[in-house]
């Protein structure tokens, strides 16, 4: 009764596990994960050939501080012998993906929002932070709590021109109200067949941004020769990571989902009804329908090809056609750069790269840049750009007065030569068919936990209901806090929610247990959003759900969460949402049974085995490697 995802992970959803990942990705990140590193006391890398280092983000920034941290990177990884590859190589997921570190049925993760691309190659690709990458460095293994599943069917074949960029825009835009959020995805169906390579590291990439912690596609023919062709690339650049035998056996021995395997939500798009839309502004979920936004010839002063989703070679090759003999509209600066530096060289063999330069495309080096808000082209006050990227939120790209709207490299490109949001193609205006088939309770375990010595068997508390969703790290800890580094734990304690309710420092007493609503903690993956409330003596929160980051920091900093989305429900209904913050009655939290005690109520949550358990006891992760590495 396992689904494919599970399989992979080793547990089944809603259980603590530890992993111990094939590879762990960082990037310019590597230098602050260096740093954990060598805070919990540890000098050699546990298994060199697992992290790989590949520089990306900030490499238009030739100032002698970025590099000389880059410098020190590639010291550092000489010394312990780990895969360096430096600026100019490539954008790290592309790295992965590309030089064969990627492949079915295994994890791999990386320190980055993006990993979920891996799932592609049938991989389980997740993101970690970075106290989680200084754990796998220092021991090999990290904990992980496996997702809720969600399996998506793909029907039907795509109309000409219809790429992965529009099915994933049109599932974010169709289901926008968190039918997803922090579930693992399972892609499956007739139309996966139809979906090339690069359509699917599109829509795993982009996963993310509608929500989940992980997009897999399945083991199938596509892939298979995918793999085998990728094989023979690395053998004739010496650096076989794994041959066309490799290939083959994997195929013979694929995970493959139970026929009466148990999903939390089944979802249906008809790629048949998919046509072209446009992401945004401000947000990946607001869709609009290219026909549509096409007729108000909404000029634009930048357009963007570029980045992890969209700077494949298909994606070139497909922009250079729109603007092959044409010309960049006056008042329009189009911005181009490869994923790596070898989709570049192929893209200037297979002339493309020629064609973009003749219409007046500025080329930027293999890597992240405008994307992230770094380097040249930046968006400016007031200023309207169309990106093949896969974020657009308010600021991402630039300054908050400018609009970024998202699109296919096609339509990036076209709107580029016509100067306005446009196709290169004309299209019917219908709307993408897509309905959510089936949604099933969260699988908890019931029966009795083993509880670990100097771990809680109950705890119990005021109930401080927050009634709201998606309360943000900022409201938890303000930006101006974040960035203080002579703050006390007294003041940080103090600091605890008060942008959210002013009135919380006088409301809250030690033994508190705060509890709210759905994707909480989302937003900036600042630790002290945990550790303040830690420090302020509140023992837990309980919410619907966590934003994973968040859940990440906070049980790495000996932090507990609970998600119970039941007993959230049960608040709202007897607590109502008229105040901030709301006091109510008393709970008790049974651990050996894994369940909420309130009045005559119960409601059952997630089990925390012992790997939860070790991490709150310890204090957090870094002691448990810590503990380990002594050991």
């Amino acid at each position: 009764m396992s689904t494919m995802i599970e399989k992979i992970a080793g547990g089944s959803a809603g259980e603590f596990i530890r992993i111990s990942p094939k590879h762990i990705m960082t990037h310019d990140n590597t230098s602050a994960v260096m740093g954990k590193f060598n805070a919990i006391g540890a000098a050699k890398i546990h298994n060199p050939k697992q992290p790989v280092f590949a520089i990306d983000h900030d490499i238009q920034n030739k100032s002698e501080s970025n590099l000389g941290k880059y410098a020190k990177i590639e010291k550092f990884a000489a010394e312990q012998g780990v895969d360096f590859y430096p600026a100019g190589t490539g954008i790290s997921h592309q790295v992965m993906i590309e030089r064969g570190y990627v492949t079915p049925g295994r994890i791999v993760v990386g320190s980055d929002s993006h990993s979920n691309i891996y799932g592609a190659l049938g991989a389980l690709g997740t993101p970690v932070v970075r106290t989680d990458a200084a754990s796998i460095w220092a021991i090999g293994e990290t904990w992980w709590q496996v997702p809720k599943q969600a399996r998506v069917w793909l029907r039907g074949k795509p109309q000409a021109g219809v790429v992965g960029k529009d099915v994933i825009i049109a599932l974010c835009g169709l289901f926008n109200n968190d039918e997803v959020l922090n579930h693992a995805i399972e892609f499956a169906g007739d139309g996966v067949a139809y979906l090339s390579m690069e359509d699917r590291m599109t829509i795993s990439n982009m996963t993310t941004e509608w929500g989940g912690l992980a997009g897999v596609f399945p083991f199938d023919e596509t892939l298979r020769g995918w793999l085998t062709d990728r094989a023979e690339w690395l053998q004739v650049r010496r650096t076989p990571r794994y041959t066309p035998e490799d290939v083959q056996e994997w195929w013979e021995n694929k995970y493959v989902t139970d026929d009466d395997a148990v999903f939390n939500i089944e979802l249906e798009l008809d790629l048949a009804t998919v046509i072209p839309h446009v992401a945004g502004p401000d947000h990946v979920k607001v869709m609009r329908a290219l026909p549509e936004i096409e007729q108000e010839q909404m000029k634009i002063n930048k357009a963007y090809l570029l980045s992890c989703t969209n700077a494949r070679i298909e994606d070139l090759v497909a922009a250079s056609e729109v603007v092959d003999g044409k010309q960049i509209a006056d008042g329009v600066d189009f911005y181009v750069a490869a994923a790596s530096e070898t989709i570049q060289e192929q893209a200037e063999q297979l002339g493309a790269w020629q064609k973009l330069e003749a219409a007046g495309a500025t080329f930027l080096p293999p890597g992240c840049g405008t994307c992230i808000g770094l380097g040249a082209g930046t968006l400016e006050d007031g200023e309207i750009g169309i990106s093949a990227t896969n974020r657009n939120f308010k600021g991402r790209m630039g300054s908050r007065d400018a609009k970024a709207y998202l699109a296919s490299p096609a339509v990036v490109a076209a709107s580029a030569v016509n100067g306005y949001i446009s196709s290169p193609t004309k299209y019917d205006d219908v709307e993408p068919s897509g309905k959510v088939i089936s949604k099933a309770e969260p699988k908890t375990s019931a029966g009795s936990t083993e509880i670990i010595d100097g771990f809680p068997q109950q705890v119990t508390g005021r109930v401080l209901w927050l009634p709201m969703d998606n309360m943000n790290t900022d409201g938890i800890y303000s930006g101006e806090m974040t960035y203080k580094d002579d703050v006390t734990e007294q003041e940080m304690g103090d600091a605890a929610m008060c942008n959210y309710d002013p009135e919380f420092k006088d409301i809250s007493k030690e033994g508190d247990i705060v509890v709210s609503g759905l994707n909480f903690g989302t937003g900036s993956s600042r630790e002290q959003a945990a550790t303040c409330l830690k420090v302020r003596g509140i023992p837990c929160v309980i919410a619907a759900s966590f934003s994973e980051t968040y859940k990440r920091n906070a049980i790495n900093n000996g932090f507990l969460v609970i998600d119970c989305p039941s007993f959230v429900k049960h608040l709202r209904e007897n607590l109502g949402a008229n105040e901030l913050t709301v006091v109510g009655g008393e709970i008790t939290i049974d651990f050996t049974t894994a369940t909420i005690k309130s009045g005559d109520s119960e409601f059952a949550f997630a089990p925390l085995g012992p790997v939860p358990q070790e991490v709150i006891v310890a204090g957090g992760a870094e002691a448990v490697v810590a503990e380990k590495l002594q050991a």
